[in-house]
């Protein structure tokens, strides 16, 4: 330790100073030390609360998003004409149509299911169809009917999403049950010896039961892969009706997912349904040439209807589904084949081409006849 008292005046000044200098430096050390952390604090704080500041407007653009999807509780169909007088004649014109459909197809299940000569596999499927024909139908033909004379065609937003569940639903369980018949066709014709142990009650009851389930499956992840996305402010949908790509194309999203899932999911049910039914037809053709020229007449007048159905219904569906999410002018008038002239078809073919159900029909009105006469005598 160095007593400074020791040291001569001047040393001892010399040594005051640089003892100064050295305790002014360390202050200086400091001072500069406390103002960096200062700076840091300070530059940590605002880091912090321009994060908080972008949270919160991310937050709020987030809601404004929420609060832009929500809006839409509306659609509005641009329909299949904008011209007043063409509205008139189609309102006309559908409106005939869709009582066709429902009074054919009711006319079909009376006279199944009281005559015990017709619960055969062929009629019970057919009596599928009918059903399934005025419900498919009625998910789309009242709304387009009555809105050919309203100004306005609104739909709810619930309102479209029930439409096009329902409408995939009746219409691929409709694609099911044209195929299972199809089948019940062939096992007939081809396989007679065995047919009554092919298409037992179990079996027709089983094949029935998967096309409704399967029908179902489809519609339901058709329309949760649709309305799961988001519909910002267009409303305008250019058909009549709520279908997948016009309801697409409204989506501020990404939808090329959507459409290749849309595409295995309609396209390739139809296709492949299509495919199937034209197998068992050339197979049923082939065969028929071992039959004799009677069978052969009623098996083709069978099939003949049968395939006319098909076609009618299922070359439309491939044309729209089996595609990329794009839409023609064509689109519409093509969708009034398989949503509206084939379940009216249907009817018409089978009980004016159908020599039994023309038979229960005339026993049915017979029968109406006689109770007259007694209740006058």
């Amino acid at each position: 330790m160095v007593y400074l008292h020791h040291l001569p005046e001047d040393k001892r000044l010399n040594l005051n100073i640089s003892l100064f200098n050295e305790e002014n430096n360390t202050q200086n050390i400091l001072l500069i030390q406390e103002d960096l952390r200062l700076s840091k604090s300070m530059s940590w704080d605002h880091t912090q609360e321009d994060s908080q500041k972008n949270q919160s407007h991310s937050t709020s653009s987030a809601w404004i998003s929420v609060e832009v999807v929500s809006n839409v509780t509306e659609f509005i169909f641009l329909g299949l004409s904008q011209d007043p007088g063409m509205q008139l004649m189609l309102f006309a014109l559908f409106l005939l149509f869709y009582m066709v459909i429902l009074g054919g197809n009711l006319l079909i299940l009376l006279m199944v299911f009281p005559d015990p000569r017709l619960h055969t596999p062929m009629y019970f499927f057919l009596s599928n169809l009918s059903f399934v024909d005025i419900a498919y139908s009625s998910a789309t033909a009242p709304k387009m009917i009555a809105d050919f004379v309203s100004e306005k065609k609104i739909i709810s937003y619930w309102g479209c999403v029930t439409q096009m569940f329902t409408f995939h639903f009746f219409g691929c369980t409709e694609i099911f049950v044209l195929t299972v018949m199809a089948f019940d066709r062939y096992a007939a014709i081809c396989q007679p010896l065995r047919y009554a142990n092919i298409m037992s009650t179990t079996a027709c009851t089983l094949l029935a039961s998967l096309s409704w389930l399967g029908g179902l499956a489809h519609s339901f992840v058709q329309t949760l892969l649709t309305f799961q996305l988001p519909f910002c402010s267009s409303q305008i949908i250019d058909h009549y009706f709520c279908d997948v790509h016009p309801v697409l194309k409204l989506a501020c999203a990404d939808t090329t997912l959507v459409n290749m899932l849309v595409i295995a999911n309609s396209g390739l049910i139809s296709l492949g349904c299509f495919l199937i039914l034209l197998a068992s037809y050339t197979v049923i053709l082939v065969s028929l040439r071992k039959q004799s020229a009677e069978g052969r007449r009623k098996a083709l007048s069978t099939c003949g209807s049968h395939f006319t159905v098909v076609t009618s219904f299922f070359v439309p569906c491939i044309f729209i589904y089996l595609r990329p999410s794009t839409t023609f002018p064509l689109d519409k008038a093509v969708s009034v084949f398989y949503t509206t002239i084939t379940p009216m078809l249907n009817p018409l073919i089978y009980t004016l081409r159908n020599k039994d159900v023309k038979n229960a029909m005339n026993r049915v009105w017979n029968h109406k006849v006689s109770l007259k006469e007694k209740r006058k005598a």
